[in-house]
């Protein structure tokens, strides 16, 4: 039979030992600061921590009651809502949310105190961390809490008090704030700011020395301090001559004898800590205003990552303790629990919410009225009625946008002409190829680390020439695949496909696509090797190209020869439609609005292009595309 300890045998192992609360960190040569000093003076904290509190305290808190797995009723009316929204007379949702978010930022802690409304309603004030600590001698939770002020101290009971904290490997009752991890760069960063600081102040002037040959004539006491004078009269301080031309005595020579702003890496420092701070706050870069690797695909990607995974543990941690201390002070507590409104941040836009909304209940979802209130006009009479336009029938359309019903086909519906990609195949190749190239630049580069120009290592003729070599082989095999797979979907022998009618434009896709990846690549390198980024190597270089780029253009790729080699499959099988068809999950809205689009063989479709992939789009338009294309027969 198992026996369980009670909780008070761990409780009696010790007291806790008096806790002293650190409220600042030591940066370097004995100087110090304080959360708050650091807060106000190091720019990349203040940007991390006022992102995540405003990011939070925008979605809003509401209280709901389960009533089963599927169903839930908001209670607007339960007095735990409307504590949340009006905590007290003095502040309101969104400050309280804002300021309880940048709290646990920096100190990793944060404090509400339970306080009384006139009305009798439950209160919440912001206590400030630096004033609190925890006091007791229990050492796995705080029994209360001491604040302390100007005038003297006042301890609450530990029910009194919402403590908000984080992890702390070595007292459970309090936080670690993430500016004791970010200490060594804040340090770095502190003492680069006072530098420039002196820098300014001094007429942005480089120390100098002043050198006099030996062999110039004797230089008198008097004639020495007339000199000096004169010179720090006219290029010290604040002096009207700063920045002037010196004139100089007896063949003297002035010389530089500091660092330049470039050789300091002033920027590259800066840009460092914003990465570092950000880093530790679990934030995706371009969110706050990090563009170096940054695209349109990417970005979205990375907003909705923001809310799944940087907020959404944040906001885990926030119900769970505003349930546990908050919800036993009200009687209806059944079922109740608090939720912050995320669902309105992963809606997306208001076009790609209407598209895939009409497509889902295949039908409009607006009245007229509803509509013109949007754009604040008033209604009209009739506008309350749900309209339906006449050429949408229910189970006759892909979707309900669709201008006509798409064309019957009374030939084979040819759906094997969704040709076979090849992915990974041109993956395989194109890190084959990445991983060559970086041995020959590293060989070429030897010990000159950033020292050498692109010229000397890139030969970008060679790479050109070789990779479409190399891509040109997975194209005929890509095409020539997709090719016989329509053909023999269309009851048609494959064997009668003629593979030397398409070797031309596969030849000229070849080269153009070398081309183009070359030279992203050789703009990478020329960046890195110019050192405009210290943390930029052209390790870096590669290891990007090998771990993400070669995954992306092989699917990019793949799409475009998969729908070049079924286009002339169908047209060797005697098929005369196409139709777009949308694969993701989670489209693009300008590829969502092509779906189920028809056209004759040889049309463009209304985006421009004759298949998914085609050369034609933009490159933020065809990267990682999935999209595939449809071959039938319409006769007549």
């Amino acid at each position: 039979m198992a026996v369980v300890a009670s909780g008070g045998s761990l409780v009696a192992v010790g007291r806790g030992e008096t806790l002293i609360v650190p409220r600042g960190v030591t940066l370097y040569a004995g100087s110090s600061a304080t959360y708050e000093t650091i807060w106000r003076t190091q720019p990349a904290v203040r940007t991390v921590t006022s992102f995540l509190g405003r990011n939070i305290a925008q979605l809003g808190v509401a209280v709901y009651r389960r009533r089963g797995d599927n169903d839930r009723e908001r209670l607007s009316g339960h007095p735990l809502a409307a504590t949340l929204t009006r905590p007290n007379p003095a502040t309101t949702r969104y400050e309280l949310i804002d300021a309880l978010v940048q709290d646990l930022a920096i100190y990793d802690e944060a404090y509400w105190l339970k306080v009384r409304t006139d009305s009798g309603q439950v209160g919440l004030v912001r206590i400030p961390p630096r004033k609190v600590t925890p006091v007791g001698d229990n050492w796995l939770a705080a029994e209360g809490f001491k604040v302390s002020g100007m005038r003297g101290d006042v301890t609450f009971s530990a029910d009194q008090v919402v403590q908000f904290k984080g992890y702390n490997p070595a007292d459970p009752r309090t936080g670690v704030s993430p500016i004791e991890t970010l200490r060594r760069i804040l340090a770095e960063e502190q003492a680069a700011a006072e530098y420039r600081e002196r820098f300014w102040r001094t007429g942005a002037r480089v120390s100098s020395v002043i050198k006099r040959p030996s062999d110039a004539p004797d230089w008198s006491e008097d004639a020495r301090g007339r000199f000096l004078a004169e010179w720090r009269d006219a290029y010290s301080g604040d002096g009207a001559g700063v920045g002037g031309t010196p004139l100089l005595e007896d063949g003297m020579t002035l010389e530089a004898a500091g660092h330049t702003a470039e050789q300091a890496q002033y920027l590259g420092a800066r840009k460092l800590t914003r990465e570092e701070v950000v880093a530790a706050y679990h934030i995706p870069l371009p969110m706050v205003g990090i563009l170096d690797h940054a695209t349109f695909s990417n970005v979205r990607e990375q907003h909705k990552q923001l809310y799944q995974d940087t907020l959404g543990p944040w906001l885990e941690m926030l119900t769970q303790r505003i349930e546990h201390a908050l919800l036993p002070e009200y009687a209806d507590t059944r079922d109740v629990y608090v939720e912050f409104n995320l669902e309105a941040k992963m809606r997306g836009d208001f076009e790609e919410q209407s598209s895939s909304m009409s497509t889902m209940v295949g039908a409009p979802v607006m009245t007229r009225n509803e509509g013109r209130a949007r754009l604040n006009l008033s209604p009209v009479a009739g506008g309350d009625e749900l309209v339906t336009p006449l050429n949408v029938l229910v189970g006759g359309q892909a979707s309900p946008t669709d201008s006509a019903p798409p064309p019957k086909a009374s030939g084979p519906l040819v759906k094997a002409a969704v040709a076979p990609r090849r992915t990974t195949r041109y993956q395989d190749t194109l890190t084959a190829f990445f991983g060559r190239q970086q041995s020959v630049v590293a060989s070429k580069l030897g010990g000159k680390a950033r020292k050498a120009s692109l010229a000397d290592v890139f030969d970008q003729e060679r790479w050109d020439r070789e990779l479409a070599a190399d891509l040109f082989r997975v194209n005929v095999g890509a095409a020539v695949t997709a090719a016989k797979a329509v053909l023999d979907a269309a009851g048609t022998d494959p064997a009668t496909f003629d593979d030397a009618t398409i070797t031309a434009w596969l030849q000229a896709n070849a080269e153009a696509s070398a081309h183009a990846i070359n030279t992203v690549t050789g703009e990478q390198l020329g960046k890195a090797l110019a050192a405009d980024d210290p943390k930029v190597s052209v390790a870096d270089v590669f290891a990007v190209a090998i771990s993400a780029r070669a995954a992306q253009i092989a699917m990019t790729q793949s799409t475009a020869i998969a729908g070049f080699g079924g286009h002339e499959g169908a047209k060797g099988a005697g098929l005369n439609r196409k139709r777009w068809e949308v694969r993701s999950s989670n489209p693009r809205p300008a590829h969502s609005r092509l779906n189920g689009e028809v056209r004759t063989l040889d049309e463009k479709f209304s985006n421009g292009a004759k298949w998914p992939g085609d050369s034609v789009l933009g490159a933020d338009d065809r990267a990682g595309c999935t999209c595939d294309v449809t071959f039938f027969r319409e006769d007549g």
